[in-house]
């Protein structure tokens, strides 16, 4: 079972000054980008060897920058899985292209991952206008070689007229699922990174707390049981968490939606929705902490939160 480690700013800071790498260790801050669905988590979790970032068949899983830091006798890389970025006037998928183009402007690297097994539309030109300026810092990884007829060469042309400043040998065949060409996206990566201290001591994986990673294994559950619009209007608020012995810990989490319909349907008939989805939370967390919890899960309205700035805040960052 692995342990997660989590730890907060000052903790980090504390830690670093006590174990600090020798110079020469490489190390790089990597920004992921990609449209919905291009296999981001995917490639994180797999890179990582943990469950970082939960991952869904449903397109905008993901809602904020997830850190997983990866750590060989390279070096550290420090990944930061973004939402797709796609075109959108929503608030939350404006709220959400806000974090990409942020991070873009703080990372080191950029990996840039690409669906080989859909056409490059105006999605995927959208991305390479924003990454035109910063081709000296991408790797490219053109994901799901493993589907039966990926559009190899589609892609490679799309490569070479929209990031033209991107050499062959920065662009990777993978299949991020099958965990095919990973070793050589990292390798690459390495080799652009310069030398400099670690950003997290060795034994973390994510920088992420507690609570966030509850509440984003119980979204996991939901959305992968849910149809159409639903997943979209779900999110997770944890209301309670207190630590009762050593080896245990309760939780008390709300499944919030925006309207009373979808209310029944995350309870299910005789609340056998809700009880699955308490029931394989649990067994997902197991897999992640080192103690058990126990979870009191609940569904309430929360009406139209998608259209509030307030809670977006929260929720999107």
């Amino acid at each position: 079972m692995t342990e997660n480690k989590t730890l907060t700013e000052e903790q980090n800071l504390s830690q670093n000054q006590e174990n600090q790498p020798p110079v020469g260790d490489k190390t790089a801050l990597v920004t992921i980008i990609g449209r919905p669905s291009a296999g981001k988590s995917t490639f994180l979790n797999t890179a990582a060897g943990e469950p970082v970032s939960i991952v869904s068949a449903m397109p905008q899983t993901t809602r904020n920058a997830i850190r997983g830091i990866v750590n060989t006798s390279l070096g550290q890389l420090v990944f930061v899985d973004t939402p797709g970025y796609h075109d959108s006037e929503k608030k939350m998928n404006l709220k959400m292209r806000t974090i990409v183009t942020d991070q873009l402007a703080d990372s080191d690297l950029i990996l840039y991952i690409i669906d080989s097994t859909r056409n490059c539309a105006e999605e995927e030109r959208l991305i390479t206008a924003l990454l035109e300026s910063h081709q000296d810092k991408i790797v490219i990884a053109v994901n799901k070689i493993d589907d039966i007829k990926p559009l190899r060469e589609h892609v490679r042309k799309f490569i070479k007229a929209n990031l033209p400043g991107v050499p062959e040998n920065r662009i990777f065949e993978i299949s991020a699922k099958n965990d095919v060409g990973i070793n050589e996206v990292l390798k690459a990566l390495y080799d652009m990174a310069k030398p400099g201290p670690h950003l997290y001591s060795e034994e973390f994986y994510t920088d992420q707390e507690v609570d966030f990673r509850i509440a984003e294994i119980i979204r996991e559950q939901a959305i992968n049981r849910l149809d159409q619009e639903v997943p979209h209007a779900v999110y997770v608020q944890i209301a309670d968490m207190e630590m009762r012995s050593p080896t245990k810990m309760w939780c008390r989490a709300f499944l919030c939606v925006e309207k009373d319909s979808q209310k029944g349907i995350l309870i299910g008939k005789g609340a056998q929705m809700i009880k699955t989805i308490r029931v394989e939370s649990i067994k997902a967390l197991r897999k992640i902490f080192d103690y058990k919890i126990e979870l009191d899960l609940q569904v309430k309205v929360d009406k139209n939160w998608r259209q509030r700035d307030a809670t977006l805040n929260k929720l999107v960052k």
